[in-house]
């Protein structure tokens, strides 16, 4: 379908997996009594050594210099992106046609800019509010 029409069915819950907003919210909530550790795609992209030892930090682990070094470097998008265990080149075309799209796009943040209409925009964040309300959790949408 069109873009308009996958938001729409996005923003209903449904697409694969359900609706994205219960699972959010309920993982949210679930940090309160188990250990789960949100990581930010825009905080990844501003310093992923940053957030590497942050998850080090969640782990109980101390990693040296070195190791956040090599981590950061195949863990970065680019590295992803250009690995084929990681970018799902290989899984056959009838589940993923990467001519469509590809796993890994383009590693941007503020992408959603080219897509997003102003009208669409303005739909999907009273959406977000109505259904994420009553949660503290906050989204950066470009760096």
């Amino acid at each position: 379908g069109t873009w308009a029409q996958y938001l729409e069915k996005f923003m209903a819950g449904r697409v694969a997996y359900g609706s994205w907003y219960n699972h959010v919210r309920d993982y949210w909530e679930r940090r309160k009594d188990h250990p789960i550790l949100y990581l930010f795609y825009e905080d990844l992209k501003e310093d992923l050594r940053r957030e590497i030892a942050k998850v080090a930090q969640f782990l109980g682990r101390e990693l040296p210099e070195a190791a956040l070094d090599t981590i950061a470097r195949h863990t970065s998008f680019e590295a992803m992106r250009d690995n084929p265990t990681t970018n799902y080149s290989k899984v056959p075309s009838q589940l993923m046609d990467h001519s469509v799209s590809p796993f890994m796009r383009k590693g941007t943040t503020g992408d959603w800019k080219n897509y997003f209409t102003v009208a669409q925009n303005e739909h999907f964040d009273q959406d977000y509010v109505q259904k994420m309300s009553g949660t503290d959790l906050c989204f950066r949408t470009q760096i």
